[in-house]
């Protein structure tokens, strides 16, 4: 590459410059008080680790998205980590291995093969929150609510929650006796939507009339709470565990909308996000002017049996990044003081005295062009005034 272009990074992995990491950084930190309130402490993964267990009960959905590479020291392929959401599973069932509810929140880079989700980044600055060892829709609520708060103090409006429930299908799918194959088929016709090749499928394959028919009704119940009153009577009879998720989505959608009037909700029973690793209700957060989610998750029982502990989970994630560009509002320029280029003690010492009570002050540099106090986003400089350095306003910058 030649000294003209070494300055282009890969598709889909951004740098943050200046203004925007002030921005990121206000968030982080103003996101991960939100989560520290609500019980839920910090855990930081490690950004590459072995790929078996980075991969460990996701590896359907994350193999194609995770870099790999051969550790020279042990022969053994590492992966960057494409979703934090595993290493964290492994932090709750091996390292902490607590009997109780365990809440973690965490903020990192990870990295993908391929863009995915609002802008298309191969980088997102993933946050999110898991709470493992509660089973019930309380806990499910509970991380919506945590999702939706993190939206709201991103400044991010108009979102509408889309609610689904994986166990839904299946269920139907144990209930018909599909086999992994069929089960797949039909999975992927259904994410589509597309009743026609439903119905050519259940003919081609001879599936009984009633099963089929369920299949039909699964594709078409979507819209809002009222749907779940429907898909009842559409799927009564099917035994416990359907009976189970359409009471999940019940009581989850009544207390969201409770807690949160005038929040659009749209419930998919066909939507089956995560399908591979998601046992129960699934979420995600949308906005109507954008095609995919600003924020999703949902419940992953059982992951952590891979790391010698099954535990219940549920647990959401966004993209930090992502959140304030569609987040309303910019933050006010940062007050500086400027100080000039002068060997002197008592400046010195003022300057320090400012810096320690939070201020934040630019020391000139003797010879350097730098286009003076106002150029370096100053509203204030420091004079010699007798004997001592006092502090004289020129003004607002621009932001």
């Amino acid at each position: 590459m030649t000294v003209k272009y070494r300055w282009l990074l890969p598709e889909g992995i951004e740098e943050i410059l200046p203004a925007g990491a002030r921005r990121v950084e206000r968030l982080r930190r103003d996101l991960l008080d939100l989560y520290g309130r609500w019980g839920y402490e910090l855990v930081m993964p490690p950004f590459i680790e072995f790929l078996d267990a980075l991969l460990t009960g996701f590896g359907r959905d994350l193999e194609l998205e995770t870099f790999k590479l051969t550790d020279q020291l042990s022969g053994r392929l590492l992966g960057v980590r494409a979703d934090m959401t595993p290493q964290v599973a492994r932090i709750d069932a091996h390292q902490l291995a607590r009997a109780q509810p365990n809440r973690l929140c965490y903020l990192g880079t990870v990295l993908r093969t391929r863009g995915d989700g609002f802008g298309g980044s191969r980088s997102p600055l993933q946050i999110g929150a898991e709470l493992y060892g509660h089973a019930g829709p309380e806990s499910d609520i509970e991380i919506i609510a945590l999702m939706l708060e993190t939206l709201r103090l991103a400044r991010v409006e108009g979102v509408h929650l889309d609610l689904g429930h994986v166990g839904l299908f299946r269920a139907l799918a144990r209930h018909a006796g599909l086999d992994e194959r069929a089960e797949g088929e039909l999975f992927d016709m259904l994410q589509r939507k597309s009743v026609p090749d439903i119905r050519a499928w259940l003919d081609e394959t001879g599936l009984d009339a009633a099963h089929g028919e369920h299949f039909l009704r699964l594709a078409s119940l979507n819209g809002g709470i009222e749907v779940l009153d429907a898909a009842g009577t559409a799927l009564a009879g099917l035994g416990p565990e359907v009976g189970a998720a359409l009471d999940a989505l019940r009581r989850t959608a009544a207390v969201i909308a409770r807690r949160y009037p005038g929040l659009p909700i749209h419930v998919d029973l066909a939507e089956l996000r995560g399908y591979h690793y998601h046992t129960g209700l699934v979420f995600a957060a949308y906005l109507p002017q954008f095609g995919s989610e600003v924020a999703r998750g949902g419940r992953y029982d059982g992951i952590g049996s891979a790391f010698g502990r099954s535990r219940p989970a549920t647990g959401f994630s966004a993209d930090l990044k992502a959140l304030l560009e569609l987040g309303e509002g910019e933050l006010p320029a940062v007050a500086a003081i400027w100080a000039p280029a002068e060997d002197d003690a008592a400046l010195e010492a003022r300057i320090a005295a400012l810096r320690n009570a939070g201020e934040r002050v630019i020391h000139a540099l003797p010879g350097a062009e730098d286009g003076g106090p106002r150029a370096l986003g100053c509203d204030r400089v420091l004079v010699h005034r007798g004997s001592d350095w006092h502090i004289e306003d020129i003004g607002p910058v621009a932001g």
